[in-house]
């Protein structure tokens, strides 16, 4: 399987414009950016935090007398 030619290239770009709009493609371009920057920074973090075996963390505990809120499903009349 080869690389797509610039006809198929031109057609594919063509696809997703109208699939996603030209005024959404910089803003999942601009999504998709911010992901690698962080996955990376986590990445450069976890290096440079210490190796489990010298610090063990203890389990953390939930507190069971914290209350929690449930929201009413939300209902919708149709005409």
């Amino acid at each position: 399987m080869s690389m797509p030619s610039g006809t198929e290239l031109l057609l594919i770009f063509g696809i997703v414009i109208l699939l996603f709009g030209a005024k959404k493609i910089p803003d999942l371009a601009k999504g998709i950016g911010q992901g690698i920057r962080n996955f990376k920074k986590e990445m450069k973090e976890e290096d440079a935090a210490p190796t489990a075996s010298a610090t063990p963390e203890a389990p953390k505990q939930v507190d069971a007398t914290a209350s929690t809120t449930v929201e009413a499903p939300k209902t919708t009349t149709q005409a």
